[in-house]
């Protein structure tokens, strides 16, 4: 990132639509071919499969191996478990988006599969609060993605407090569901996500040994944390540019990381499964060629922890309209199953109408 200026000690304020509606419709307008990339990609399930027996094969090797080799451990976590959980971290998100198969059960326990070398049950609730993030981004009382404001304010622009949020980013995340309003997180999906966490934790520790979780924490912890896949977190909102809340990533561990770089494309429409989002790029290149992204996570990171002039508080938040102001765009339906009671995007409604087609 380039000419940079010092960040205010809060989001930055807005009073405009997320730009992610427009560019939908002025994309498809242009462009209908790419109604031909909604489509849903069912070997997304044998990849999740694949992860599951690496990671938990891994496991049992270091509990053969011993605490002694815990040092080994933290380096294969480091080099490997953190991509391959990162994989299924993006593969629950295409779950969630009902992207893989066409029968949304199918895809939670999908969803539910990939979540558990997490050795925690949060599949199913980031299918509620994601979904709320595409139809209310930047909302604060909605959208999870934006940090606490407590949490922005503790957080700062120290260089090591910075660097600590990220190492316990999973901790931060689970006290922000609680501030948002209108969400169900107790279901019945919620519990057989629980269950068969506790089933494979248990499992783990059985066969493989503590050594073997141990393996398994520390692949959780770098996946969403200190590591350059852990810089996506970064890259999708945080900007340094109040014109442009949301940034794409294109680089190599793209390919590692299946295509979970190409955000904005993502945000336009995700009914387009992960294979198919570097498609939507080539397609229609005169909507993305001229906006801003990040061409490296570790740089990033690194620029995101050392740079005291990107706090946490570098996102935007959607102020409050008055009630009798009037939304710049019709308000649409509410997409079936998105989780958002109030309203839904058009792009939602876009994806939610094409996979209804196939």
């Amino acid at each position: 990132m380039h000419n940079l200026r010092p960040m205010p000690a809060a989001f930055y304020q807005s009073e405009s639509d997320q730009p992610h509606p427009g560019r939908a419709r002025a994309i498809i307008k242009a462009h209908p071919e790419v109604r031909q990339l909604m489509v849903r990609n069912p070997w997304t399930a044998l990849i999740a499969l694949s992860v599951v027996v690496l990671q938990t094969s891994l496991a049992f090797c270091f509990g053969k191996l011993g605490f002694g080799y815990w040092w080994l451990s933290l380096v294969i976590a480091y080099c490997v478990g953190a991509f391959a959980n990162h994989a299924n971290y993006v593969i629950i998100h295409d779950a969630t988006h009902n992207l893989i198969f066409r029968n949304k059960s199918w895809n939670k326990l999908v969803g539910i599969l990939a979540d558990l070398p997490n050795l925690n049950p949060g599949a199913m609730g980031f299918r509620v609060y994601h979904l709320r993030h595409h139809s209310h981004q930047g909302d604060y009382e909605h959208d999870a993605d934006l940090a606490n404001h407590w949490e922005a304010r503790l957080v700062g622009n120290k260089w090591y407090r910075k660097a600590i949020w990220l190492m316990l980013f999973p901790f931060f995340q689970l006290t922000r569901p609680p501030r948002l309003k209108a969400i169900t997180m107790w279901d019945r999906w919620f519990f057989v996500n629980f269950a068969c966490a506790v089933a494979y934790d248990v499992g783990v520790v059985y066969f493989c040994g503590w050594p073997g979780f141990l393996y398994l924490a520390f692949s959780f912890f770098f996946s969403i944390g200190l590591h350059p896949v852990g810089a996506r977190w970064i890259q999708e909102h945080y900007t340094n540019d109040p014109e442009q809340e949301t940034y794409s990533y294109y680089g190599p561990i793209n390919r590692l990381a299946l295509n979970m770089g190409y955000h904005n494309e993502h945000h336009d429409l995700p009914s387009i499964p992960w294979n198919n989002l570097p498609k939507l790029r080539a397609m229609a290149p005169e909507f993305y060629n001229n906006l801003k992204y990040h061409s490296s996570w570790s740089r990033l990171l690194f620029e995101f922890i050392f740079d005291k002039v990107q706090p946490v508080f570098s996102n935007r938040e959607r102020t409050k309209r008055r009630n009798d102001e009037a939304p710049s765009s019709p308000p649409m339906l509410r997409p079936a199953d998105s989780g958002c009671p109030e309203r839904g995007d058009i792009y939602l409604l876009m994806y939610d109408a094409a996979l209804r087609l196939k």
